[in-house]
């Protein structure tokens, strides 16, 4: 008995993090008390484990999160979304798509899905998105009657559309280590995204047809009485949003910033248009500067305990379990080959962060998929790269959302209300889940999605 328990200790683990996690405790605490506890429990079982590796936790956080450009502009992001919320600003531009959407079942709901997929692109970093539209439109979709789970499962998955719509850190990553155009990546992952929004907002529209319950339409109270106050709620809150939006994604692209300094232009062009708009006042900025460190402190200690959690699990032999689960599965054709990975990665989005799974999964499997003939599902395998880099984009999006390990959930939790438990952030994420990976087989029957804007302006040449 005491063998098998050593053998299988990351299995145990792993069932008791997700376990513990729905008791109601603090994700972060659950998640590095659970890694501490496994790594006591294998070193009295196993003398030769030797807890002198939990240094290397401290090394882990201090060479992976702390010099993390993603996570370097998180703070910036999350204090911009601050500002934007505190300064009324993002409720502003969130009120003129909702009455703009006021006509369409689940205006308010729709309108934050295309909130998140406009503010994709400017910000670039999932957890910013995600807690940035948390702060701003989870309490007014609450407050408007939604169904906390959708509202939740909205938030999320709009806020996720980062990881795909450019400029997505992730993908230049992707491109380093494929050795692979990051240009033609930004273009063969942007329709893809936009599909993905698409989807949500067939989904969202399809609930507040069927249950509009859980949807409810804008009261007629709260809809502007003439053409001129509709003229003025429109100007005030699409004109500043798109001025940010235009200047943040223009340094980026003019080559005046990085994705990482533009978090500081963000914040520069959201203070000014908060002056502008006479909002700018010392309680503002206190209110802005509290938010922004104690969301900056949830998100980052669950990252720390993350990050704990997945050395101690990998320590013993999460990884091995992980391959030798699926190695199971017979493997012949190239097809087979493609549906292994991508269940491989999905299976990994559980307990790993993107760039762990990257580091597994692409220099392994990569190399061999290339070998493989799909020149004629492509048109040309020259073309194999930037598509697989998609599908694994898709992918790898889905597996931010998925319970219980997923990044999405965590900033999420961080940020709810607290009438909403995990179990609601949880339920809220397997509709979108679904719309996800038929998102990812839409990809994979279909390659022109990926392709054929890459191909249209010549990346592809």
């Amino acid at each position: 008995m005491i063998e098998w328990f050593a053998d299988h200790l990351a299995l145990i683990m792993f069932v008791t993090m997700f376990i513990v996690i729905f008791c109601g405790y603090p994700v972060a605490y659950v998640l590095g008390g659970t890694g501490l506890i496994f790594a006591v429990i294998a070193w009295m079982l196993d003398p030769g484990f030797a807890l002198v590796k939990l240094k290397s936790i401290v090394l882990r956080i201090w060479g992976g999160v702390a010099v993390d450009p993603v996570l370097v502009s998180l703070p910036m992001f999350i204090f911009m979304g601050a500002i934007l919320e505190r300064s009324g600003i993002a409720k502003d531009m969130l009120n003129a798509t909702q009455v703009l959407m006021r006509r369409v079942p689940g205006g308010l709901a729709i309108a934050v899905m295309v909130m998140g997929t406009i503010l994709a692109a400017p910000i670039g970093v999932v957890g910013a998105s995600v807690v940035m539209l948390s702060l701003i439109s989870l309490p007014a979709m609450l407050a408007g009657g939604y169904d906390k789970r959708l509202s939740i499962g909205t938030v999320a998955s709009a806020g996720t559309l980062g990881i795909l719509i450019p400029p997505s850190i992730m993908l230049v990553v992707m491109g380093e280590m494929l050795s692979t155009s990051v240009g033609s990546l930004f273009a063969a992952a942007a329709v893809p995204g936009f599909v993905l929004s698409g989807l949500y907002l067939l989904y969202i529209l399809g609930v507040a047809v069927l249950k509009p319950a859980r949807a409810p339409r804008l009261s007629a109270a709260a809809l502007p009485q003439s053409y001129g106050e509709l003229l003025g709620i429109v100007l005030r809150g699409m004109v500043p949003m798109t001025l940010l939006m235009v200047v943040v994604l223009g340094s980026i692209f003019a080559g005046f910033a990085t994705s990482t300094e533009s978090s500081g232009v963000g914040c520069l062009i959201a203070l000014i248009i908060a002056w502008m708009n006479g909002r700018l006042d010392m309680p503002m900025l206190r209110g802005a500067i509290s938010d922004s460190c104690r969301a900056n402190g949830l998100v980052f200690m669950v990252i720390l305990g993350a990050t704990g959690f997945s050395l101690i699990f990998r320590e013993l032999g999460g990884d091995d379990l992980m391959l030798s689960t699926l190695s199971l599965m017979g493997i012949d054709t190239k097809w087979e080959v493609l549906i292994f990975v991508m269940v491989l990665i999905f299976l990994l989005g559980f307990p790993f962060e993107w760039i762990e799974i990257c580091l597994i999964v692409l220099p392994v499997f990569a190399p061999i998929l290339a070998r493989l003939d799909f020149g004629s599902h492509l048109g040309n395998a020259a073309w194999f790269m930037p598509w697989f880099a998609t599908l694994v984009a898709v992918n790898l999006q889905t597996a931010f959302m998925s319970p219980p390990f997923g990044a999405t959930l965590f900033y999420m939790k961080g940020t709810v209300p607290p009438g909403c438990t995990m179990a609601d952030v949880y339920a809220g994420m397997y509709p979108f889940l679904v719309l996800q990976v038929i998102g990812l087989v839409l990809c994979i029957a279909f390659p022109e999605l990926s392709l054929w804007l890459p191909r249209v302006t010549g990346m592809l040449d």
